[in-house]
C-alpha cells in the first residue's frame, strides 16, 4: 500500500544490543584462544617429526642465547649492584649486614633473574622473531615454503621454541651469577659489608629448590616468548603496518604473560 502522505517510509536499521555485541566478542576471543593454543600444539608436535632441524636450532640458539649474553650480563651486573647498595643500606639500620648475600642471592635466583632475563630477551630476540616471520608472511615467503612442500611451522617455529627453552635457563643462570658478583662488589667492596658472611650466607641459605624454581620459571618463560612471538609474526596482517603491529603485540603480550605466569609459578613453588 502506498504511503498516503507521499513520503518514503524510513529504512529500518537493525539494532545490535549490547548483549549481542558482548556475545560476539566472547565467541571471537574463545576462537582466537583456541587457535593460539593449537598453534603451540602443532609446533611442539613438529619438534619430534622428521626431518630434524638441528642446524636451525643451533642457529636460533646463537640468535636468542649467545647474541643476548652481553645485554643479560650488563643488566644482571647493575641489578646486583643496586641490590647490594639498597640491601646494605637497609640492613645496616637493623644491624643485619651479615645476611646481605642471602638477600641478594634469593631475590635474584627466585624472582629478578628469570623475570628480567625474560623481559630483556623479549625486547631483543622476541621482537626480532616476530618481525622476521611477519615480514615473511607479508611478502608471501611462507606461502612459497608451502608450495615447495616445506612445513613452515616445522621450519620456522619449532626450532625457535626448542632454542628458547634451552637458552632461557642458561641466560638466567648467567644473570644470577653475575648479579651476585655485582652485589658483592658494591655491598662488600664499597659499602663495607662483611666479606666472609656474604658467601657463607649464600651457601647456607640458598637451596637447590630455590635454584630449580628459578630455572623452571626460565624454561616456561622461554616457551612463552618464542610461542607468542612466532604466533604474532606467523599471523601478521598483509598490510603496510602488519609487521610493526605484530612486533608490538608480541612484545606486549609476552611481557604481560611473563608477569602473570611468574605469579602463578611462584604460588605453586612456594607450597
Amino acid at each position: 500500500m502506498n504511503n498516503p502522505s507521499g513520503l518514503d517510509s524510513p529504512v529500518r536499521i537493525p539494532v545490535v544490543s549490547p548483549v549481542e555485541r558482548l556475545g560476539a566478542y566472547v565467541l571471537e576471543s574463545i576462537s582466537a584462544l583456541g587457535g593460539f593454543v593449537l598453534f603451540l600444539f602443532f609446533a611442539l608436535a613438529e619438534i619430534v617429526m622428521p626431518p630434524y632441524k638441528v642446524r636451525l636450532i643451533l642457529r636460533q640458539m646463537r640468535t636468542i642465547g649467545a647474541e643476548s649474553f652481553f645485554l643479560v650480563a650488563l643488566i644482571g651486573m647493575f641489578t646486583g649492584m643496586v641490590l647490594g647498595l639498597q640491601g646494605e643500606f637497609t640492613l645496616r639500620k637493623f644491624g643485619s649486614e651479615g645476611v646481605l648475600g642471602t638477600v641478594v642471592s634469593l631475590v635474584l635466583v627466585r624472582e629478578l633473574g628469570p623475570v628480567l632475563t625474560a623481559l630483556m630477551v623479549t625486547a631483543r630476540a622476541g621482537s626480532a622473531m616476530a618481525a622476521e616471520i611477519g615480514a615473511m608472511q607479508v611478502t608471501e615467503q611462507i606461502d612459497a615454503l608451502t608450495v615447495m612442500a616445506i612445513n613452515p611451522v616445522q621450519y620456522l617455529v619449532s626450532p625457535r621454541i626448542v632454542a628458547g627453552v634451552i637458552s632461557f635457563p642458561l641466560l638466567t643462570s648467567m644473570f644470577d651469577v653475575i648479579g651476585i658478583l655485582g652485589g658483592y662488589v658494591v655491598g662488600v667492596g664499597l659499602m663495607g659489608a662483611p666479606s666472609a658472611s656474604y658467601f657463607n650466607g649464600i651457601a647456607q641459605n640458598l637451596s637447590a629448590d630455590d635454584i630449580a624454581g628459578g630455572l623452571y620459571k626460565a624454561l616456561v618463560f622461554g616457551l612463552i616468548v618464542t610461542w607468542v612471538s612466532c604466533y604474532k609474526g606467523y599471523y601478521a596482517q598483509r598490510m603496510a603496518t602488519g609487521v610493526s603491529r605484530a612486533t608490538t603485540e608480541a612484545v606486549v603480550l609476552s611481557s604481560v604473560l611473563i608477569l602473570m605466569f611468574d605469579y602463578f609459578l611462584t604460588s605453586l613453588l612456594l607450597k
